[in-house]
Parts: C-alpha cells; sequence; structure tokens
C-alpha cells in the first residue's frame, strides 16, 4: 500500500503505514481476498480520495463512514458512486439539499470526482468493506491512517472546511487536534444524510453555502459545487 500513496501524502502517511497495526490491515486484506471474498472498492481504488485532492489543495474535507457495500458501487470517493450507477439514497439527499442551499438542479450522475479535483477530500473513516456487509472491515486497522489525513488538513496553516454528517464522523473529528480553532478552520455538523436521520436536521442545514462564505472570506475561494 505504501506505494500507492500520492506523493503530496506520502509524508503524512508513510510512518502510519509502517506500523503494526497497518501491517495488520494489509493481512487481512489479502487473507480475505485469497478466501475469494470480494472487497470494495476494487484494489486501485481506495486511496482514490488522496490521489484526486493532494493535501495543499484541500479546501473542504467531508467524511463517510465506510464504502457502499454493493456491486459497482464504491469507488474510493466517500458518498460517490460511478457514472451510470444509480444514486444511493444519502446521496440523493445530499443532492436535494445541494438544489435547495445552492440552486443547482439535481444531477442525474453519483459521480462526485469533479468536487475532488476542487479540493474537496471525500473521505470515509473505513475505505474498504466486503460485499454485502455493511460496517464489516471497522476497526480493522483504518482508523490511523484515514485520522492522520484529517489531523494534516487541521495542522495546516490553510483554513479549511470539516463538514461532519453523523454521529461517527462528529466523534472521529474531536479527536483530531485542530478542529475546535474557529478562528483558522470552518467545521459544519449535522445529522447524517441517510433517509433514517436527514429529517432530523440535515434538510436545511446549508452545507454547502455555508461553506463557501466561510472559504471566500478565508481568501480561498468558493468551491463549484455543480457535480456534473
Amino acid at each position: 500500500m505504501t506505494a500507492d500513496i500520492p506523493p503530496s501524502w506520502r509524508d503524512t502517511l508513510e510512518p502510519v503505514l509502517a506500523s503494526a497495526e497497518a501491517r495488520r490491515l494489509g493481512g487481512f486484506l489479502r487473507a480475505e481476498e485469497a478466501a475469494g471474498k470480494a472487497i470494495y472498492p476494487p484494489q486501485g481504488c481506495r486511496l482514490r480520495a488522496l490521489e484526486l485532492t493532494p493535501l495543499d489543495r484541500v479546501k473542504v474535507v467531508i467524511l463517510g463512514q465506510d464504502p457502499y457495500h454493493g456491486p459497482g458501487q464504491a469507488m474510493g470517493l466517500s458518498f460517490s458512486v460511478p457514472d451510470g450507477v444509480a444514486p444511493p439514497p444519502s446521496l440523493r439527499n445530499i443532492y436535494k439539499e445541494l438544489a435547495q442551499d445552492c440552486g443547482i438542479a439535481v444531477p442525474a450522475s453519483g459521480d462526485l470526482t469533479k468536487w475532488a479535483e476542487r479540493g474537496v477530500l471525500l473521505l470515509n473513516n473505513t475505505l474498504t468493506v466486503e460485499a454485502g456487509q455493511a460496517g464489516s472491515h471497522a476497526g480493522r486497522g483504518w482508523d490511523p491512517i484515514t485520522d492522520a489525513c484529517v489531523a494534516a488538513v487541521a495542522e495546516r496553516e490553510a483554513p479549511s472546511v470539516f463538514i461532519l454528517w453523523g454521529s461517527h464522523a462528529q466523534k472521529k473529528a474531536s479527536r483530531i487536534a485542530g478542529l475546535n480553532e474557529p478562528t483558522r478552520h470552518c467545521v459544519i455538523r449535522s445529522p447524517h444524510p441517510s433517509p433514517l436521520s436527514a429529517h432530523r436536521g440535515f434538510f436545511g442545514s446549508k452545507p454547502f453555502s455555508r461553506a463557501n462564505t466561510f472559504l471566500e472570506e478565508a481568501g480561498r475561494g468558493a468551491i463549484d459545487w455543480d457535480p456534473a
């Protein structure tokens, strides 16, 4: 996995990937695949978020929990699915809020690659999952790796926005140094966009326009949130 680290993230992740926990994670993934289990996303896509959004270009971090566990859905970006795959319910709710917040028409595609290319780090807490088994790789060693990514953004001088949907993302962020510095970063918290919780405060939270207001005031420039 070390060889796959994008250059801008190398200093951040090489020490973490040298740990015993990371080696156990690698061994676990190899064993699962050797046993014939389908693991999503496929190899080559697991660090896609870091490839598309170099550390020095991160403006916004959107934390997800783990990849989609259905065939063909996971692509290495939180909440995103490849073009041609029907957007899952949480992403449909994200699009609904985006339309209400910014007036952007709901796109047909669920591919959020353009967000990533514009500085939105679409990072899941856990970067792999067994097919059909949501949460199956939680606690297997991904957390220190993704914690290090979030910490690296928080430790930079450039003000950034952290969008934390749901208690899982919010608990993770509370452990990251630097996120409780309101003069430096903007932290936007709300319920998760899942159909089970979106009506408890996700809808109407205006995360996209709030993020852009902060970025513009910080001199970093707004995000074009149109994923089409």
